[in-house]
């Protein structure tokens, strides 16, 4: 997945200012993981990936900035994780794919520092990923894109909207998995997969 947005104020030039940029991220993380958005401050970036507070505002403008930065490197680590996936075929239908899809976003729930706490950025603002759509909205265009060049699915306005109201279903179902356990309620994850599945393939019967 490729995205030209970016909250830097500018790019790193040399390979060991983006290598701090990523140290910069990394810190954002540990942060949000220990102590939420409300915790996170410039100050204690630099302190947890052991910069200059300056280094800080060399490339991010405030907290906020280094929090999208991390929401757009989880959106594209997401993309490639499933495009990876996808490419792996083993689908009888385009539907199929939902499972696959979930389990990627619930391992990296699990495994990824920071995403439990910001996923794809509507803890800082839901339209973090791109100013103009919000962020679930975001997620559901670049899905459709991928299943589209997969499956060799027309891209209708019809399959546009049920992509768009199975990734807000989906999301809110596993927000509900995950409150009720740090991993993700089992049971309520594969009741996600049910329902996503189900409505989808309905959809695909309907069109």
């Amino acid at each position: 997945m490729t995205d030209n947005r970016t909250p830097l104020r500018r790019r790193p030039a040399q390979r060991r200012s983006a290598e701090r940029v990523q140290r910069m991220l990394d810190a954002c993380a540990g942060i949000l993981d220990e102590d939420g958005f409300d915790g996170l401050t410039t100050t204690r970036i630099a302190q947890r990936a052991e910069v200059a507070i300056g280094s800080v505002y060399q490339f991010f403008p405030d907290k906020r900035a280094v929090a999208q930065a991390l929401a757009l490197r989880n959106f594209e680590q997401f993309g490639d994780r499933v495009a990876a996936r996808l490419a792996g075929g083993g689908f009888d239908d385009w539907s199929d794919s939902v499972g696959a899809i979930i389990a990627v976003f619930v391992d990296m729930h699990r495994t990824v520092p920071g995403f439990r706490v910001l996923r794809f950025g509507d803890i800082a603002d839901v339209n973090l990923l791109d100013a103009g759509h919000e962020n679930n909205s975001v997620v559901a265009r670049e899905l459709r894109d991928m299943l589209v060049r997969t499956f060799d699915l027309r891209d209708t306005p019809e399959l546009a909207r049920a992509l768009g109201i199975a990734v807000e279903a989906g999301d809110a179902v596993l927000k509900m998995a995950f409150r009720r356990s740090a991993d993700g309620d089992p049971d309520i994850i594969a009741e996600a997969e049910r329902l996503i599945h189900g409505y989808l393939a309905g959809h695909i019967a309907d069109g």
